[in-house]
């Protein structure tokens, strides 16, 4: 299977689709921010999808509550193979600052529903961040974006520290 992933980073441009689970949209304001021309998403062959059976990402913003669970986990079925995960500022990646402070209707962050491949966390997390998160993702698939993400990291000091990477479901 890594074979056939290689083989698909090297020849694709990899297509994200953005799903709010319930956030305030200051990560979504952020997520467009990122793909807008200041910080050119794009420019690395990421494309913006409207559809989960087109994409190969899903960036995901907010917490997931109980009557976003079961669609969130029908969209991320609809992501065709190979799929990954993105989740976007604290609310998606923790659930906080609602989960855990008597909010009933809250189940947690994304990877409470569906398995998570990297987290950049922030309040908004800023859209160099996130553009640093996709790269990141990518070079989990193609080492040759290792050398990308090296120069990239080299033009903000410290963007290293913004971005996690994991795989957990239901902790």
């Amino acid at each position: 299977m890594l074979k056939s992933l290689a083989h698909w980073a090297a020849c694709k441009s990899p297509w994200v689709c953005h799903l709010n689970g319930s956030s305030c949209n200051g990560c979504d304001i952020e997520i467009v921010a990122a793909i807008m021309p200041r910080f050119d998403l794009e420019r690395f062959g990421v494309l913006l999808q409207g559809s989960p059976r087109h994409a190969d990402v899903l960036i995901c913003t907010g917490g997931i509550n109980r009557q976003m669970r079961d669609r969130v986990i029908r969209i991320y079925e609809q992501t065709p193979e190979p799929k990954f995960v993105l989740a976007v500022g604290t609310c998606a990646a923790t659930g906080r600052p609602f989960y855990g402070d008597g909010c009933y209707n809250l189940l947690g962050g994304v990877d409470k529903v569906i398995p998570v491949h990297m987290y950049v966390p922030g309040c908004p997390p800023r859209p160099d961040a996130i553009t640093y998160g996709v790269l990141k993702l990518l070079a989990l698939l193609d080492p040759k974006v290792e050398k990308l993400v090296a120069e990239f990291q080299k033009t903000i000091p410290g963007i290293e520290n913004l971005v996690e990477a994991g795989e957990k479901v239901g902790s």
